[in-house]
């Protein structure tokens, strides 16, 4: 049974780990080198109520971690976030990282944002269809905009928009 839950400073071990196996072994981040915890300890902090962090739990261990971060420090995107969705290898095809998408955006509307980004590497074709399954439309291709294992990755944006009240 997965456990959805908040992230505590005592899940980032577990959240470095997922993320850095990531860096190493896949494009779904263009990071390179592997995070430390304290680089990610700045990370941790912050996420919040507006850009709330969350993890997947199961039998007790953490096994996938989504997040709503600032777009940017410029006030008019205050409502803006990037979501990121990473699941521990091994845990992949379950439904996991469908359950984070669906609780982290449901976080992000009570939080009061207006639009989630999403930057997907265009040969994640399984991140796509997960993120069209929850109502992100495709708003452009960055074409060859990073190089990562000797290739040049294009990068989908992708958008979900909350109405307005």
């Amino acid at each position: 049974m997965c456990c959805i839950r908040k992230a505590e400073i005592t899940d980032l071990a577990a959240i470095t780990e997922i993320y850095n196996d990531a860096i190493l072994t896949t494009t779904a981040t263009f990071d390179i080198e592997p995070k430390s915890l304290e680089t990610q300890e700045a990370w941790f902090y912050a996420h919040g109520p507006r850009y709330p962090l969350i993890v997947a739990e199961v039998q007790g261990e953490v096994v996938g971690w989504a997040s709503l971060s600032r777009y940017s420090d410029r006030l008019p995107y205050e409502k803006t976030a990037e979501i990121s969705v990473y699941v521990k290898d091994g845990f992949r095809g379950r439904g996991i990282g469908r359950k984070l998408m669906e609780e982290i955006i449901a976080r992000g509307r009570a939080a009061g944002l207006h639009t989630i980004l999403a930057r997907i590497t265009a040969s994640n074709e399984q991140s796509i269809y997960l993120h069209e399954a929850f109502g992100f439309q495709h708003i452009g291709v960055m074409r060859e905009v990073g190089r990562k294992f000797g290739m040049l990755l294009d990068v989908c944006l992708m958008q979900l928009i909350f109405p307005q009240s």
